[in-house]
Parts: C-alpha cells; sequence; structure tokens
C-alpha cells in the first residue's frame, strides 16, 4: 500500500486498490472502441480480445461457467451460500467520440491539487475549472496522455468488478449471494442489450457498474428516441438552376436553425429538463438528413419535443412545396424508474452496501442512459452505481483510485447484503 495515498473510504477499499489499478492500467491500452459504422456484434475486434481475457482471469480465480459468445458477451458465475442470483455488469467498449487508441495512462499519485499538465496535444486539467476534480488533492489520479480518452467509462467499472470477484474468491468464508457477472459490447452506440440473453444470465436483478462520483445511485434515466428528418430537393447544375434548383442542404440547415436555441439544448438544460439535440446534418443539394436525439424523463414531454420536431419540418416544407420532407423516429431505451419500482428491494440493498461501505448514497437521475435503462425494461431490474471516472467521452478523462476502489468495496458489499435474502 506504500504506492497508495490516503482517502479511502474503508480498510476494504484500500485492500482492493492494488489489485484494482494494476488490472485499470492494463484494460485502458486494450483498443476497445466501438464503431458507428460496425456491421456485426461487437462492433470492433478489441472488445472480444478483452472479454476472452477477462474470461481467462475469471477461470483462474477458479470462477464456473465462464463463457464468452461469438458477439462479446461473458457471462460468469461466482457461487454463493445463500440468497437470490445478482447481476454485476459493465461495458467493454469505449466510446468512438474521441480517440481512443494507443492510450497511455498516468498515474498522478497523491496529487497535489495543481493543474495536471499532461505531456501531449496541450490538454491540461485545471482544478479551477472542475470542481470534482478539485475536491480530489491527495488523491491517486489516472489520466490518458492528452491525445486519447482514458477508457475509464467504463473500464473502471470492469476493475472494480473485477477486483470484487477476485476479494470474495479469496475469501470463500464471507457471507454472500451467488453473482452472474456479466461483460458487454457496444454499450457506447446503444448496442449493449441488443443480444443480451435474459434467461441464460438468470439474475433477479443487476447493477451496472456505469457512474461517476463517489455515492451515486442511480434508478432513472432519461427515455431516449431518435429523430431523422430527411429532406429530398431537386437538383439543378447551379449554372442553370435560377428559378429551378432547390438544395435540400439549405432546407436541413434552415430547419436545424429553426429548432429552439434559448432553451431544450444540452448546453440550455439541467436537472429534469430534457432536450433535442441534433448530432449530424449531411447531404447535398439533391438529398439531406439531419439526425437527432430527443431526451427527456417524462415520456409525455418526449412526445411534444417530437411534436416540435415534426411541426418544425412541416413549415419547412411549406415554405419549399417543391421538396419532399419526412420525419421517422425511433424509441432507443425508456426511463429505467418505472420498470425499477417494482422491485423496491433492489434499490433499498443498495443503499444498504452504501452505507455499510460508510458511503452515504446520492440517488440521482441520469441525463443519458445505461444498459440498465433497456436491460430494466426487460425484466432485470437494474440501477447504476458510481465508478469513480470523470470527464468522460474526452482526452480530459480521469479517474480516482480511491473512487474506484469504494466501487469495487461496495459490489463486495452488495454480495454480502444480499446474503440470506428471498430469491426472486
Amino acid at each position: 500500500m506504500d504506492q497508495l495515498s490516503d482517502g479511502f473510504t474503508s480498510t476494504l477499499a484500500a485492500g482492493l486498490a492494488p489489485d484494482l489499478l494494476e488490472r485499470f492500467l492494463r484494460y485502458v491500452r486494450i483498443d476497445t472502441q466501438s464503431r458507428h459504422d460496425g456491421k456485426r456484434c461487437p462492433s470492433s475486434p478489441g472488445q472480444l480480445d478483452l472479454a476472452r481475457l477477462l474470461a481467462e482471469e475469471l477461470r483462474g480465480l477458479g470462477l464456473s461457467d465462464v463463457d464468452v459468445d461469438e458477439h462479446g458477451y461473458l457471462f460468469a458465475t461466482l457461487p454463493g451460500a445463500s440468497g437470490p442470483v445478482i447481476g454485476l455488469l459493465a461495458h467493454l467498449d469505449t466510446t468512438p467520440d474521441a480517440p481512443g487508441a494507443g492510450v497511455e495512462p498516468i498515474v498522478h499519485h497523491g496529487w497535489d491539487g495543481s493543474v495536471i499538465e499532461l505531456p501531449r496535444g496541450g490538454t491540461r486539467l485545471d482544478p479551477a475549472a472542475m470542481p470534482e476534480l478539485a475536491a480530489k488533492r491527495g488523491h491517486d489520479i489516472v489520466t490518458a496522455s492528452g491525445d486519447t480518452l482514458l477508457g475509464a467509462d467504463d473500464k473502471a467499472g470492469v476493475a472494480a468488478i473485477m477486483a470484487a470477484v477476485r476479494h470474495l474468491a479469496l475469501h470463500p468464508e464471507l457471507p454472500r449471494a451467488t453473482l452472474r457477472i456479466g461483460l458487454t459490447p457496444d454499450e457506447e452506440i446503444g448496442e449493449g442489450p441488443a443480444l443480451f440473453d435474459r434467461e441464460r444470465f438468470g439474475a433477479r436483478c443487476a447493477y451496472t457498474l456505469d457512474g461517476s462520483s463517489l455515492g451515486e445511485l442511480q434508478d432513472e434515466s432519461f427515455s431516449a428516441l431518435e429523430a431523422v428528418v430527411t429532406i429530398d430537393g431537386v437538383d439543378v447544375h447551379p449554372g442553370f438552376a435560377t428559378g429551378k434548383m432547390v438544395s435540400a442542404l439549405r432546407l436541413a440547415a434552415t430547419f436545424v436553425a429553426e429548432l429552439p436555441y434559448d432553451r431544450l439544448t444540452p448546453a440550455t438544460s439541467s436537472g429534469r429538463e430534457g432536450f433535442i439535440h441534433p448530432v449530424s446534418l449531411t447531404g447535398t443539394p439533391a438529398h439531406a438528413e439531419v439526425r437527432m436525439i430527443l431526451r427527456d424523463f417524462d415520456d409525455e414531454q418526449l412526445d411534444r419535443h417530437l411534436a416540435l420536431v415534426r411541426q418544425t419540418a412541416e413549415s419547412v416544407a411549406i415554405a419549399e412545396p417543391q421538396a419532399t420532407v419526412t420525419v421517422t423516429d425511433r424509441v432507443q431505451y425508456r426511463n429505467m424508474r418505472r420498470f425499477i419500482d417494482r422491485d423496491p428491494d433492489v434499490v433499498a440493498v443498495a443503499e444498504e452496501a452504501y452505507r455499510a461501505e460508510g458511503i452515504e448514497p446520492v440517488r440521482k437521475p441520469i441525463r443519458g442512459g445505461t444498459d440498465g435503462s433497456q436491460l430494466s425494461e426487460m425484466g432485470l431490474p437494474t440501477p447504476n452505481i458510481f465508478d469513480g471516472g470523470h470527464e468522460f467521452h474526452s482526452v480530459r478523462e480521469w479517474a480516482s483510485v480511491q473512487e474506484m476502489a469504494a466501487a469495487a468495496a461496495v459490489a463486495v458489499r452488495l454480495a454480502q447484503a444480499w446474503a440470506g435474502r428471498a430469491g426472486g
């Protein structure tokens, strides 16, 4: 323990930290970025590489039923003495939204609170502009080198689960429920639960370790839609286009410009407010598409956001009747709260585990979604637990070893808290 600083929530967390840190530094070096244009699951080969590595490590710890299928889903079992079967979940992939290959992690031991100047890309972590970082003076902070993301989302969760499982495997005398471990692909592109076999997993409930700050316990997420506005115009040679051309690309830009700017955007919303967020505009004068994500905690409000998109698209179509404007939408996931509330013990036992670790739970909704959003709707209640990572999806991403270790300790406490309870 002489290489790690103070700030741990318990002696259990401090004891888990060295193994967790070694694992985390190894896992983040494996490129597991998912791909939006992937033709199969997993969408990138590195995810399968990491899954197979983790499977070997779990077998080495003596776990039974360790299996990696062709799609990169890893399931394994740590038998318990009593209680129901409980799942621990994390995702293998990292986001495609920032550079992710060639990650070189750096550990800033006992960080002194000063600006962290990373060696590449001119990236700096200034605690004056990052309140969550400023609160971690004295912690062991892990960053990448400045030109890639770190991968704490969600390899912090993966490492925390692996460290917790190792501890429980080495201490069979501890009371615990049976644990099902699930490490899944392609969460970052919304496909994590797509091929998840709920029946084969066989747990009463599960917990994703995919949150952020110490104490977060999330049982509510956005409901989410994707909407696509497609515009077909009239393309003519620009030298002979007078009175003839109807540019689909210009109409798409007009549509985006007519959406609210001072409200219903990610930059102007917070708390329980939703938004309409154009994420791409592509096209030519002949054909253009605007892709958007729509988010809200309330389904009726989400329907109103979609109605506004349709009204705005209709106004563009009316202004230029020679163009064809269509709007399509699809549900991505629903607020998991309604499904988790059907089994209140799932959150109550989690709160008990947090307090056993000396952590007061902070119940807050996720301004986003996790695999748990879709899994809860599939009948597997799955709230979300913190994992100690911060500034996700950016080259500024960082993680606290102390917080990651606390997440691993909470996973151990969960197995103990469920021991002896009625199955489901």
